[in-house]
């Protein structure tokens, strides 16, 4: 595979930090009062590398696509959803359609791989407002059974990612919030966790889109079977093309683009933690720029997190994808930068800081 992986520089600035640290306690309040918005005001000044930060037009990227291993049974829902749920993003109707127009978020949704021709009909060179084509050469079907063969070739996994990389050099602002839809793609997360964090299979599968205990068992089952098929893959990227999905390779080469241009990353549940996974095994100093906002019901969300060392911002139960319990953490993002920028400081409000004098007693 010779797509180049965008390298990534330490931000970490002692300066930087000193001065939003030194900020931060100057504020009208006692100090560290205002819990992890603080830390989330730290973690974005030191990603944009200012005193000052301010979120410019955030992007919501919904990453799409089909997989083979749906023919397994391991999904509650028929593939076509996928192709569907698109459609819906599209029309405004999704739950992530809702969210971001709420909070002022531009959506975009790729096409990485789904089944399904969504410029059908149209005249050569029309594009559709809000869909990217970014198909892969060969991923017209969606990825291969992962349980018969690769779910990806070497190339088309490369090709995936480099289209994530090219993506986000062409999006405006300095956020990037991630989203997936893809019917199965529970299974894929669920297929790199257990290879990347060296846990058993069974910590790491879920109900998905709603399986019942015994069909959880079944999937469960299926995963294990992809898992020794695949038994040589250990490098990210061969355990990526082996395992995963081409809206997830997509989402990795998007991740690391915008942690190379020192975007703020926002990072949704299951799906878009494991393409987080493997760009961290690939250049671990992503998480630097990465904001998690949710814990996932999923069952392997909560082992994600502890492998990757993160805590999320948000846990609400939420389980549905899309990049809505991105869009829901949003307006934390927003007021970390509005404590820094107009919030009042002790001097400026002219109110007594605490004193470092022994209370007097009679």
């Amino acid at each position: 595979m010779n797509t180049p992986i965008p390298q990534l520089a330490d931000i970490h600035d002692a300066a930087l930090t000193q001065a939003l640290q030194t900020t931060l306690n100057n504020k009208t309040k006692p100090l560290g009062s205002l819990g992890r918005i603080e830390d989330l005001a730290l973690q974005i000044g030191q990603i944009l590398g200012t005193e000052q930060p301010v979120l410019e037009q955030p992007q919501m990227v919904v990453f799409a696509g089909d997989h083979g291993l749906t023919a397994r049974g391991v999904s509650a829902f028929p593939s076509d959803v996928t192709w569907q749920m698109v459609e819906n993003f599209l029309a405004g109707g999704a739950a992530v359609s809702v969210l971001a127009l709420q909070n002022g978020i531009a959506l975009t949704v790729v096409d990485c791989g789904v089944k399904h021709d969504f410029l059908a009909g149209l005249a050569a060179g029309t594009q559709r407002p809000g869909l990217q084509v970014r198909k892969a050469q060969g991923a017209e079907q969606g990825t291969a059974d992962s349980s018969a063969q690769a779910a990806m070739t070497a190339a088309q996994c490369g090709e995936a990612l480099q289209h994530g990389v090219d993506l986000v050099k062409g999006l405006p602002g300095n956020a990037l919030l991630l989203g997936e839809m893809g019917i199965g793609n529970t299974s894929a997360a669920s297929l790199l966790l257990a290879r990347l964090a060296g846990l058993d299979i069974a910590q790491c599968t879920g109900a998905g889109t709603g399986l019942d205990a015994p069909a959880v068992l079944r999937k469960t089952e299926v995963l294990r079977e992809v898992l020794a098929r695949h038994a040589d893959a250990k490098a990210p990227l061969d355990v990526l093309a082996a395992l995963g999905g081409f809206e997830i390779a997509t989402m990795v080469g998007a991740v690391l683009q915008a942690a190379a241009e020192r975007r703020v990353i926002v990072v949704d549940g299951f799906i878009a933690t494991s393409a987080v996974l493997v760009a961290h095994a690939l250049q671990p100093l992503v998480l630097q720029r990465c904001i998690f906002a949710h814990r996932s019901g999923e069952r392997g969300h909560e082992f994600m997190l502890q492998h990757l060392g993160v805590r999320a911002l948000l846990d609400l139960g939420l389980r549905l994808g899309e990049g809505s319990g991105a869009a829901l953490a949003w307006p934390l993002l927003l007021s970390s930068c509005a404590i820094l920028s107009d919030m009042a400081s002790f001097a400026s409000a002219g109110v007594s800081e605490k004193s470092d004098a022994p209370a007097h007693t009679a």
